[in-house]
């Protein structure tokens, strides 16, 4: 899915938010690099791509390769010690992928004093919740029959939900193999190796880092050996907006996992914004 002018404003306003978060200094010089990028952009690239290069310059301005550690930290450690909660909670595979979907619905701002307390009046109102686009049912079917499964996460925090749909995976078809792939390096709140391994996701899965910067999973720019998992899965499941815009248009047995955050996927996709989706590839594509 290649950059929408649309995508432009939410862009720039994520480096703002950026710097905000990390404290930056000489925000003006980091601006008018950012700026002075933007104005050159290809708009045939994904803003997953774009965002990696953005982040990518304010580490450099930062002088600090990974801004958000403390903050994935904490939100790991903290969906860790709800994990039993939410686990006694779901008592369906579909109850497991709403959940999962939900986990990416957070937004993860830097960590407060109320933010356990948000957490759980939100999924406190989970079962009022529906799926507006309910690929559910095809999804069991695959897994049920697949030999190798290719899981990308995304935010950090959720990634203890995608254990917990892992658990119902493997229920489903124990001898599923599962891969989790991560990002590659530090980029904004997404899960690296680190994470994963912290969360004890090697326990459910083999974890397996993309080799790129990018917010997404854009597939020309990561390594060998993630292409080659990606090219052997049986089924493949894609979580969050920036996966989406990365592979909507790829190979058709991915499963779309995210909540709608903005307009433009919510023309893409045809569903309302914050609709939550489980959504088998179509191999559509829209022009705007």
């Amino acid at each position: 899915m290649q950059m929408n002018e649309k995508c432009l404003p939410c862009l720039v306003n994520q480096v703002v938010k950026i710097a905000e978060i990390t404290g930056a200094s000489q925000r003006t010089d980091l601006y008018q690099k950012v700026f002075a990028y933007l104005s050159q952009m290809d708009f045939t690239r994904t803003n997953p791509e774009i965002i990696g290069d953005t982040f990518a310059m304010v580490k450099r301005h930062l002088h600090h390769e990974d801004p958000y550690r403390q903050l994935r930290h904490d939100y790991n450690a903290l969906f860790l010690r709800k994990m039993d909660d939410f686990r006694s909670r779901i008592h369906s595979f579909e109850e497991a992928v709403k959940y999962a979907i939900v986990g990416n619905v957070i937004d993860f701002n830097p960590m407060h004093r109320n933010v356990e307390k948000d957490i759980d009046h939100y999924f406190s109102h989970i079962d009022q919740l529906t799926l507006t686009i309910n690929d559910v049912s095809s999804l069991k079917k695959a897994i049920g029959k697949a030999k190798t499964l290719l899981y990308l996460g995304d935010n950090c925090g959720e990634i203890c939900l995608d254990m917990l749909l892992m658990e119902q995976m493997k229920a489903i078809n124990p001898d599923l193999n599962i891969y989790f792939g991560v990002r590659g390096v530090p980029v904004v709140n997404d899960n690296i190796e680190a994470d994963a391994y912290f969360v004890g996701m090697d326990q459910y899965a083999a974890i397996i880092s993309n080799g790129d910067a990018s917010l997404g999973t854009v597939l020309e720019k990561t390594s060998p050996a993630f292409q080659k998992v990606y090219a052997d899965a049986d089924v493949i499941i894609s979580k969050g907006q920036a996966n989406f815009e990365s592979l909507s248009e790829q190979r058709e047995n991915i499963y779309f996992l995210l909540m709608i955050k903005c307009a433009v996927i919510s023309q893409y996709i045809g569903a309302p914004e914050k609709s939550l989706i489980c959504l088998k590839n179509k191999l559509h594509q829209v022009s705007f």
